[in-house]
């Protein structure tokens, strides 16, 4: 066997090739690529964080323009009315949280100048003021008829005298009376929807109370409503 010789085994060990070993700059490389990843990420994270709590608060601020809008709507509508009579002005404070729709409609007849020139048409003294549209004796015609249960029922607040309603009868058509009770009136809810107090101007009901009329509560003088004055504060 042929032996090899030491000089030879030197030359063959350094030809094998070591491990390989990384570059400095590829290392920097390499960093920099991470960094710009991690950095993007981050990035991208804090712009979609950003744009979810932007768009959580506008939604707030729009709900709470909104409700703003409707508290706002809701203040500026007019809460008392002043019907201005040819015996005096009649001041009332509209309820608009108990009877909405009925002071709604009231509102908006009384913009349309629906009341000026309307008779108080009947007068039931110790009990109501009838005015407004009028077809037939109507409610006042049905009070009368079957009595008055005064002292017989518990009343309640809306049973109180100085009180603005209008009839539960009419509600479906384009009439619109008003009745000012000048009593308590057990069954008042039976006949009509209040919808405010007089809150000054009691003796100007009263003294309508006192005219004279007929066998059917017909005032034997005229007395008007020259027009219906709506005020946010009185």
């Amino acid at each position: 066997m042929a032996r090899i010789k030491p000089q030879t085994l030197l030359l063959q060990s350094k030809k094998k090739k070591g491990p390989s070993r990384v570059s400095v700059p590829v290392m920097i490389l390499y960093c920099l690529f991470v960094g710009l990843a991690v950095f993007s990420l981050l990035v991208t994270y804090r712009h979609w964080s950003r744009r979810s709590v932007e768009q959580t608060g506008t939604g707030l601020a729009n709900f709470e323009d909104t409700d703003a809008a409707v508290d706002s709507k809701k203040y500026d509508l007019p809460g008392y009315a002043i019907l201005n009579t040819s015996k005096g002005d009649i001041v009332v404070e509209l309820f608009k949280d108990g009877a909405p729709e009925i002071v709604d409609k009231f509102l908006d007849l009384c913009q349309k100048g629906h009341f000026r020139g309307m008779p108080f048409h009947h007068v039931i003294k110790h009990y109501v003021i009838q005015g407004g549209d009028f077809q037939g004796l109507g409610a006042a015609e049905d009070w009368t008829s079957r009595g008055k249960l005064r002292g017989k029922l518990v009343t309640s607040p809306k049973h109180e005298a100085f009180m603005l309603g209008t009839s539960k009868s009419k509600q479906d058509s384009k009439k619109f009376e008003l009745f000012i009770t000048t009593a308590p009136i057990p069954d008042l809810n039976d006949k009509i929807i209040v919808f405010g107090r007089v809150i000054k101007g009691e003796d100007v009901v009263q003294e309508i109370e006192e005219v004279d009329t007929d066998e059917l509560y017909r005032p034997k003088s005229n007395i008007l409503i020259f027009d219906v004055i709506l005020k946010r504060e009185v």
